[in-house]
């Protein structure tokens, strides 16, 4: 019973540098991926701690045979294993020097389903969004709902013991687990269930009798010991046989063994594949969001709110609320939550079968805080899409902190402090100020229904951090202890944790732990150093950030100075930045953004990451190529840094769509920094000529024009047509462009007058000289809308040009060429107010991003601000009442809309369904797509053409294919609409061509 069929396209780093015996053996016998290279295992050597330790190699089985094969290959080597999911633990439990095996690619399908039971099967590579996307037709969910649910695996949620925002009502992993099918390290097997239901002889019933006899031997301290609240995950949960409350874990009181697993961190056994309880999905949802003046508070009041029964309270401080505000894509959600300037918001969810209960418990909620003081601080969403837009806030916020520039970063050690509600308000004082002590400042979100704060403090791990964190712990430590609380609530003991084991539970408990380590895995191989004999959690070596850290030298071609900033903890302000341009400090530091928090790892939603998509391989991930490219600027990959192989190698299925600058809540931007990093590549290896005549299209294409007809012959032949492709290193597949009659060679720009509306239209390489059509069409609506028109031509020279082709090559020399030649010719237009207006959504978003990291200063700026693309210009005149556009119904009414990976980066196409939407009937649907595949040059290359198409199938040509006959198809990108035209067979549309044709001339 799978989720969905998989078909990927196959990894191009299978079997890298497996030398040793033991890499040898898996590289011979299993079919999945084996990787010993040190790039591959560097990118497994981190997780969203701030630990960094080298893998032995790592493995990614094909299924569950080949999964078996690589635990009996260990065990014969005795080599240690380390389970995986999406690797975004956030205390080090997925990072350790063993054999890491990845079962997020292949080892996430469901296994079995009984929707009358209410009970799922599902292999630990599962992910919980696409869990509950595939229970949802069924009515049923899965409730344990984690920030990180878009990436998680329900393997790495069970090791974790996972909580999320809603325990409050569904309790925690451990709550709704039901078996656990699960290999050990000497390869016995067996399912972990309710007690009464477990082998009473052999391995597995010998290990149920001595978890028995600890138990009862320990009963005593696991009563005084164990914290009473339901947030705590240290340890083994020794407490399942009975002891206080029976009923903690289960319903009836009787034992499962699943959950000594759970929460075990791998440390066990390796969990095969996992029984769940379900739960109906809610009919209604109602959410209340309380706006507090002080922080103390929002603390305060938590124990009056959960009085009225809510299934989520959660927590946002002004330190998230301002980061939020900053980035484009949350902006606009948060605003709508806020009354004033609350110094935090509490997010309060009602759900419930009966909509008119749930609307009352919203009233009962104003009527309380106006009772406590505070009338009118409740803002009501009681509409489910804006109640998700402010949920993906909140379920961004540990990226949304790290999104912080500078050295000092939120640092997670004590996050997960769990205390009773009584004492919330005052714990987060005295927290505080232990942080003041220290000169720093702690950031705070999360669970305050159940007193989980992820609580953060602002240290500089590089220069004196690492002793704050021991110290502020401790201090932390002393508090929770004082408030009876849980050191551990929700996300694990790892590296950061582990040595606080023995200090929640006590010697004796602790010891008891190590027993129940050595019943299941006497040889200490499955992840070793966790829980049980941990190392102390500042040691040195074990940083992400270890002494000794240091950058490469390197010049870099770019200016990268606005991420070389200095942050004070206290204020949050940051310094002016200084010039960057001859360091690399700024690459790297935007680099070093990358939390490793795994959000590029989604591939149901946005834009990013489309080569993570087709392969799901972690070096074709925006995380993976981040930590790719800080291993290679700090020389932990050799000497040459960017230039490397291994650079190359990560970049290579980068399509630079820039979703990562959208949609990465930290804003680590990896089309610009493969832009640097082909830099450094030419300049050492040199440029091919298939990259040249690409990079230097601009300076030719004229001439290719007047001989278009030619070239289209050309290309009909096809002995001629596969010769020159095959010497081009092009795709057979490929129709190549076809060069037409320069649009601008029968223009002239008159001069600029000082009355009346004028716009410079920027007609780029592509539609000047491949689709000229365009060019006229655009110019036709706005003189009917009545702009006097000038263009982007310089007397006796070649039109202004972005130089975007050049920098698809690493010429970054010669765009900055191009770059100036635009600005000293726009900049007199520029000071007179005249929008520069631009069709291709690459091209002309190059003014607005590329054109300010070369050094141009002001003028940049200026022309960066005057731009824009042809829709976002009309809309924009159309909203101050300047534009009037008198448009007829078109022969169909139906339009299939494709948006740029570029648009949506910029948030810059939202104008383009409301100008087609000016057309009267028009009937516009959105294709749900991210990069069509094509990225100008990408998918013309014969290595990379099974890619390109494989983005186009994920959503793009399906959409296409399905959509009507008559329908008009659009799509503003030179390269998407090939790419429709190759893969779909249709004849796709810029937005000027059809509102040129809609004109009531």
């Amino acid at each position: 019973m799978l989720v969905k069929p998989i078909h990927l396209i196959p990894s191009s780093g299978r079997n890298t540098a497996a030398t040793t015996p033991f890499a040898m053996q898996l590289q011979r016998e299993m079919r999945g991926e084996v990787m010993f290279g040190k790039a591959d295992r560097g990118r497994y050597a981190t997780d969203a701690s701030i630990y960094q330790i080298m893998p032995l190699g790592v493995v990614v089985p094909r299924d569950q045979a080949d999964l078996k094969l690589a635990l009996d290959i260990a065990r014969q080597h005795r080599m240690p294993v380390l389970a995986r999911g999406a690797g975004t633990s956030q205390c080090g439990q997925t990072v350790g020097e063993a054999l890491v095996v990845d079962n997020s690619k292949y080892l996430n399908q469901v296994i079995d389903f009984d929707p009358a039971a209410r009970t799922i099967t599902v292999e630990p590579g599962m992910v919980l969004d696409h869990l509950n996307a595939w229970l949802k037709p069924h009515g049923l969910w899965f409730p344990v709902d984690v920030s990180t649910a878009a990436q998680c695996t329900i393997g790495g949620m069970s090791g974790n013991n996972s909580c999320g925002s809603r325990s409050i009502e569904y309790g925690n992993m451990v709550h709704n687990v039901l078996a656990i099918d699960a290999v050990l390290a000497d390869g016995a097997e067996g399912r972990f269930g309710r007690l009464p239901e477990m082998p009473g002889s052999g391995r597995i019933g010998d290990i149920v009798r001595g978890l028995q006899a600890i138990a009862q031997r320990e009963r005593g301290e696991i009563i005084e010991r164990v914290p009473k609240v339901l947030r705590r995950v240290a340890g083994y949960n020794i407490d399942i046989f009975d002891c206080q409350n029976p009923r903690a874990y289960t319903d009836d009181g009787v034992a499962n063994l699943a959950h000594i697993l759970i929460g075990s961190e791998g440390t066990l056994a390796y969990s095969r594949q996992i029984t769940l309880a379900l739960m109906p999905l809610p009919a209604h949802k109602v959410l209340g969001v309380v706006n507090f003046p002080t922080f103390y508070q929002s603390m305060d009041m938590t124990q009056h709110i959960v009085k009225l029964g809510p299934t989520a309270v959660e927590l946002v401080d002004r330190t998230m609320i301002d980061l939020a505000i900053s980035n484009p894509a949350f902006k606009p959600v948060i605003e709508k939550a806020l009354v004033g300037r609350p110094e935090a918001i509490l997010l309060v969810e009602f759900a419930g079968e009966n909509l008119d209960r749930q609307l009352d418990k919203l009233k009962l909620l104003s009527e309380l805080m106006g009772d406590l003081g505070l009338p009118g601080s409740v803002v009501d969403m009681p509409v489910a899409s804006e109640q998700k837009a402010l949920w993906d806030v909140r379920k961004a916020g540990l990226n949304i902190m790290m999104s912080m520039k500078g050295d000092g970063k939120p640092v997670s050690f004590i996050e997960d402090c769990a205390v009773p509600l009584e004492h919330l308000a005052e714990y987060t004082r005295q927290l505080t100020e232990v942080f003041h002590k220290y000169g720093t400042e702690g950031t705070w979100y999360a669970h305050a229904s159940v007193g989980t704060l992820h609580v953060r403090p602002i240290l500089d791990m590089r220069r004196g951090g690492a002793k704050d964190m021991r110290e502020i712990a401790e201090a932390a430590a002393v508090l929770v202890r004082k408030y009876k609380g849980a050191y551990s609530g929700e996300h694990g003991d790892g590296l950061c944790r582990g040595e606080w084991v023995a200090w929640q539970y006590g010697p004796k408990l602790n010891a008891a732990f190590s027993e129940i380590k050595d019943l299941f895995d006497p040889d200490n191989r499955f992840n070793p150093d966790k829980i049980v004999r941990p190392p102390k959690m500042d040691e040195a070596v074990n940083f992400r950030f270890a002494p000794g850290y240091r950058e490469l030298p390197y010049r870099p071609a770019l200016d990268w100075s606005q991420w070389n900033v200095k942050r004070d903890p206290l204020s949050g302000k940051e310094s002016a930045p200084g010039s960057g341009g001859d360091r690399s400090d700024g690459l790297a530091k935007l680099v070093e953004m990358c939390n490793n928090n795994g959000h590029c790892r989604k591939f149901d939603a946005g834009t990013m990451c489309p080569s993570y998509r087709v392969t799901h391989d972690e070096k074709h991930v925006t995380r993976g190529r981040a930590n790719t490219l800080r291993l290679a600027l700090s020389g932990q990959l050799g000497s040459e840094g960017l230039a490397s192989p291994e650079v190359r190698e990560v970049l290579d299925l980068c399509v630079s769509c820039k979703g990562c600058k959208r949609d990465c809540p930290t804003g680590v931007d990896m089309a610009k920094v493969k832009i640097e990093a082909r830099s450094a590549w030419a300049a050492r290896n040199g440029t091919s000529l298939r990259d040249k005549l690409i990079a230097y299209m601009p300076a030719y294409a004229s001439y290719a024009g007047s001989v278009g007809g030619a070239l289209a012959l050309a290309e009909r032949i096809p002995v001629i047509s596969g010769w020159v492709k095959g010497l081009l290193g092009l795709a057979p597949q490929r129709s190549l462009p076809r060069f037409r009659k320069s649009f601008l060679g029968n223009v002239r720009s008159s001069p600029m007058t000082q009355t009346g509306k004028e716009v410079l239209l920027f007609v780029d390489t592509f539609n000047n000289n491949m689709e000229p059509e365009n060019a006229r069409a655009a110019q036709q609506v706005l003189e009917a809308a009545g702009y006097r028109v000038h263009f982007n031509t310089l007397p006796g020279q070649r039109p202004l040009c972005c130089g975007r082709t050049y920098l698809a090559a690493g010429l970054v020399d010669q765009a900055k060429a191009e770059a100036r030649r635009t600005l000293d010719a726009l900049m007199p237009y520029v000071r007179k107010g005249v929008a520069v207006v631009g069709l291709e959504p690459s091209c002309l978003l190059s003014l607005r991003d590329e054109f300010l990291n070369y050094g141009y200063g002001e003028e940049a700026k200026q022309l960066a601000q005057s731009a824009f693309l042809f829709e976002e210009f009309l809309v924009q005149e159309h909203k101050a009442g300047k534009l009037k556009l008198d448009l007829k119904p078109l022969p169909s009414n139906k339009i299939v809309l494709h948006g740029h990976c570029h648009q949506k980066a910029f948030d810059a196409f939202r104008p383009v369904p409301m100008v087609l939407q000016w057309i009267p009937q028009a009937d516009v649907s959105v294709v749900e797509s991210s990069c069509c595949g094509m990225a100008g040059s990408f998918g013309y290359e014969e290595e990379h053409y099974a890619a390109s198409m494989a983005m186009a199938e994920l959503s793009l040509l399906p959409a296409v294919r399905k959509a009507a006959a008559d329908a008009i198809v659009v799509a503003d990108g030179t390269s998407c609409r090939h790419q429709i035209h190759d893969g779909a067979g249709r004849e796709a549309l810029h937005v000027a061509r059809v509102l040129a044709a809609a004109l009531d001339a």
